[in-house]
């Protein structure tokens, strides 16, 4: 069974979690492109970590990172190789948009590799078929060629 739980980056059992994460984003694209946070940071002020377990195990993450305009910047979203091809990713990414309508935001934004870091790929076709659309720099960051950047704006649920 699936499940979304917040939790704690740094605990030992997500460890793994968030290390293949941080692994994956540091041979994706070159180092000077790579915003890629580690489990001290995601349990830092501002940033909300939840973790998507099956059967207890966990196999996959997420966060959200409060910006000062209202949005909240989608981090971190990862599933281990093992549980990939199951709509994981997608759940997660659902699950984000969700707790931040929830939050009242107005939208997520978010930062990935462009369009020629193949590694990115799927990441990319992911958040276009959620709606997301391409647009300039976000918040705390400057324009990078070797980064796009996309946004979801979020309607209340009636």
């Amino acid at each position: 069974m699936i499940d979304i739980r917040e939790a704690d980056p740094t605990s030992a059992a997500l460890r793994p979690v968030v290390e293949a994460h941080f692994a994956h984003s540091e041979t994706a694209g070159p180092a000077e492109s790579n915003h890629t946070m580690d489990a001290e940071a995601l349990s830092g002020p501002g940033i909300r970590f939840w973790a998507l377990f099956d059967d207890d195990e966990p196999v996959g993450c997420g966060a959200l990172k409060a910006l000062p305009d209202g949005t909240a910047e989608v981090k971190s979203v990862h599933i281990l190789a093992k549980a990939r091809g199951r709509g994981l990713a997608r759940t997660m990414m659902n699950h984000l948009a969700e707790c931040a309508r929830a939050d009242g935001l107005s939208a997520l934004v978010l930062e990935t590799g462009a369009a020629h870091l193949a590694e990115y790929d799927a990441a990319r076709k992911l958040y276009e078929a959620l709606g997301y659309s391409y647009c300039g720099p976000i918040f705390g960051y400057r324009d990078d060629p070797n980064s796009a950047f996309m946004r979801l704006a979020l309607e209340p649920r009636p």
